[in-house]
């Protein structure tokens, strides 16, 4: 029996070896069918993904639910990462409202965990509102960091929760939740998109994983997408790969710290996701990459990142 591949080699989320390549499972809701849910997820773990990126939010829990039909009862070396801080809401342009308070943390674990049938999540992240325009703190949902991981450091003592990450937040924040035990941290980072390049250093240097969301740029207006760099392309029409496979792969070969989670709702666009992870970029090829400028995002980091992760 042959050996169950590993996307992107072997990386780390505090104690939990995982491969370099994950899965973000955001855009599973809008997959045809539950039954189209279950053969993508099914097919993420048989190309030896064991990252899996969620949150409760995520189409009011649709997506955890798609998550636990397809994959429960789940395979000890798969690692579920959530998300807390913000709460479905229907109607709008913007299904999400911020839920910033410890009590609303605790809400949203407590609804992690009854979706996705576990009595455990693995990994949740914070994720704050720190960034960009968007989804803005105001009232009693400007909430003071060290309540928020107080209630989270409450989680993890308690089992509900194995370790906590952090998200969406600069540099001095994630500085300020280290002593915490974080064990990743999540922003918004690409080729072409390299302003938290301080706070990667800083996870290099603190063995905490580095996870970008909008790892090839955004389907929303006014970001950049790295599939459509004149550079990229080129690279990748002499390798034989695609665009993505090439964004992909100079991420996992920036820093060693750094974890994938690109999301899709097509098998073939996960399998080339994965297959990324194979690629080997030479050091011509990488200082050539390294050059390509980064652009400026016409929306931020905020309310976008709620959406469109992966």
């Amino acid at each position: 029996m042959s050996a169950t591949p590993t996307p992107g080699g072997i990386g780390r989320i505090g104690k939990h070896p995982v491969a370099r390549v994950g899965y973000g499972a955001m855009g599973i809701e809008h997959v045809a069918t539950a039954d189209d849910a279950t053969t993508l997820l099914r097919r993420a773990v048989e190309l030896g993904i064991n990252h899996i990126d969620t949150a409760s939010f995520y189409g009011g829990g649709e997506v955890n639910r798609r998550i636990r039909r397809a994959l429960a009862p789940y395979p000890d070396d798969l690692l579920i990462v959530s998300k807390v801080g913000a709460r479905h809401v229907s109607g709008g342009q913007i299904p999400l409202a911020l839920a910033q308070k410890p009590a609303e943390l605790r809400a949203a674990v407590e609804l992690d965990l009854a979706e996705l049938g576990t009595d455990r999540i693995a990994v949740v992240n914070l994720r704050r509102a720190d960034i960009g325009p968007g989804l803005v703190a105001e009232g009693d949902q400007i909430v003071d960091l060290d309540d928020q991981l107080a209630e989270m450091i409450a989680l993890r003592d308690e089992g509900k929760i194995g370790a906590i990450g952090i998200s969406n937040v600069s540099l001095e924040t994630v500085q300020r939740a280290a002593p915490a035990g974080i064990v990743c941290v999540q922003n918004a980072y690409s080729l072409l998109n390299r302003g938290h390049e301080d706070s990667l250093e800083f996870c290099a240097s603190h063995d905490i994983a580095w996870v970008p969301y909008f790892p090839l740029g955004s389907s929303f207006p006014g970001f950049p997408k790295v599939a459509c760099n004149a550079v990229v392309i080129r690279v990748a029409e002499e390798m034989g790969a695609t665009p993505a496979q090439v964004g992909l792969a100079w991420l996992l070969a920036h820093s060693p710290t750094t974890l994938l989670i690109p999301g899709t709702g097509s098998v073939g666009h996960l399998e080339e996701n994965a297959a990324a992870g194979s690629i080997t970029l030479s050091d011509s090829v990488i200082a050539e990459l390294d050059d390509v400028p980064s652009e400026t995002l016409a929306h931020g980091d905020g309310v976008e990142a709620f959406l469109d992760e992966g």
